[in-house]
């Protein structure tokens, strides 16, 4: 059994962190809001009040939440930053999706403070953490990586280490580029096809059967046509992912730039919080 420390409750975080309570491990856990971690504290998982005292005694400390900014006050804040209340032999994880300038600035931030770090993002959403089905892009030391990996692989069927720290944020933001781009054309393609008075469903269906045809492709047409728009992955955070991949490019991207405008112009809409292929709607 595993001392595990656990921060940030959102969707995906709570499914992930029910993953290590059913796998028998002891487990504690903090979020912004506590009534958001009932389901795991009905079934033991202790709470704490502050990253600092989570990772008390932990040998491995999870992060997901939601941004840069996020990030630094769960790990570096003075009096409840994870970082205080880690042992120097523990490992931070951070799993959340950030930018590439943020990851190597946290590096360098637990390196001055004696502490082990790894990036951990996933590719995956709710159904995925849901299922322990999440594909791991793991930056850091292969040492670290090799010792967090059996804990790591309850969470996901794969587990990637792409290289040095940096290297799991840029692997991160690629993925979720190519299926913001993929999300921003179909819907264009489908309004294209509706103005043409066509059924957008029996064209694509038909494409479907080429090679041009992607998966990321099958379920962003199946929730465009169906108009499911649930959210699984919110316009508010791939146009955040879009905006950290355009900071890694310097702003030579001019795709990933035309896809951001897209989600820019949904959240305009007020549609942030609905998952991104709502941007379907701006086409009719």
């Amino acid at each position: 059994m595993t001392q595990i420390a656990f921060l940030g409750l959102g969707a995906m975080g709570i499914r992930m962190a029910q993953h290590l309570i059913d796998a028998g491990h002891s487990l504690t856990v903090w979020n912004r809001t506590e009534p958001r971690a009932k389901p795991l504290l009905e079934q033991g998982a202790q709470w704490a009040d502050t990253p600092a005292e989570a990772a008390q005694g932990a040998e491995l400390v999870i992060a997901m939440v939601r941004d840069d900014d996020a990030s630094a006050a769960v790990w570096l804040d003075e009096q409840t930053g994870a970082f205080k209340g880690m042992s120097d032999d523990a490992i931070a994880i951070e799993s959340s999706t950030l930018s590439v300038d943020w990851i190597k600035e946290l590096a360098q931030q637990a390196q001055q403070r004696g502490k082990q770090l790894i990036e951990a993002p996933v590719s995956g959403s709710r159904p995925q953490a849901q299922n322990a089905e999440l594909v791991y892009l793991v930056g850091g030391d292969a040492h670290l990586v090799n010792r967090a990996e059996p804990v790591l692989s309850l969470m996901g069927k794969k587990v990637n280490h792409t290289g040095e720290m940096g290297s799991g944020a840029l692997a991160k933001l690629v993925t979720n580029t190519l299926m913001g781009i993929q999300v921003t054309t179909i819907a264009e393609l489908i309004g294209m096809l509706k103005r043409q008075g066509q059924d957008p469903d029996a064209i694509l269906e038909a494409v479907s059967t080429t090679p041009v045809w992607s998966k990321t492709a099958g379920i962003v047409r199946k929730s465009m046509v169906s108009e499911a728009y649930d959210p699984q992955f919110p316009v508010d955070l791939i146009e955040k992912d879009l905006g950290y991949c355009l900071q890694a490019a310097d702003q030579v991207a001019p795709m990933t730039s035309a896809a951001r405008t897209v989600f820019n112009e949904a959240q305009e809409q007020q549609l942030g919080e609905w998952n991104m292929t709502v941007v379907a709607k701006l086409y009719e």
